[in-house]
């Protein structure tokens, strides 16, 4: 019981600060709203027993959302939104799909056939250590992957954006 309330608690967290995203003008608050909302879902898996999950979760995303936010002051116009700039565009349409969108999956959700329930779990240490085998083996050259890509994206990023100076 008190791990469903937890749950809930993180996840009502996590929404709002979903929300609050999208409204704010600041790009930097946005960041750190965002960051706020990755790190209580990383508080839901904490909840869930999933610690590696959970761990794995608030540090990618403290050190994703703070190179965001330092790009953004950085390469924005105006990253502490004082220009009152509109954070959101075809607010209607982004409104209806949203709507679909969350329809859908909770369709999905009540509608799956989850087949029948485990009657005796593995351990939190066991699933941990599966997961890890998991991660470690058949899925670590699409992280590797990835994770370069993402590196050479913002080294790209970086090279485009710096204006050359000639020195005389």
């Amino acid at each position: 019981m008190i791990q469903a309330i937890f749950v809930g608690l993180w996840g009502g967290v996590a929404i709002w600060f979903g929300i609050s995203v999208f409204r704010t003008s600041s790009m930097v608050r946005s960041a750190l709203s965002l960051l706020a909302s990755m790190a209580a879902i990383g508080g839901m898996f904490l909840a869930l027993e999933a610690e590696f999950l959970g761990v794995l979760q608030l540090m990618m995303m403290a050190t994703e959302m703070s190179i965001m936010a330092i790009f953004m002051v950085m390469f924005m116009m105006d990253p502490g939104g004082l220009g009152q700039m509109e954070m959101t565009h075809q607010k209607r349409a982004a409104g209806v799909a949203g709507l679909a969108g969350g329809a859908v999956a909770v369709a999905a959700v009540l509608l799956a056939d989850w087949g029948p329930i485990v009657a005796e779990a593995d351990g939190p240490d066991m699933q941990t250590r599966a997961l890890g085998i998991e991660l470690m083996e058949r899925s670590m050259l699409i992280f590797e992957t990835a994770g370069v890509t993402i590196l050479v994206a913002m080294i790209a990023a970086t090279a485009v954006a710096i204006t050359r100076q000639r020195t005389p």
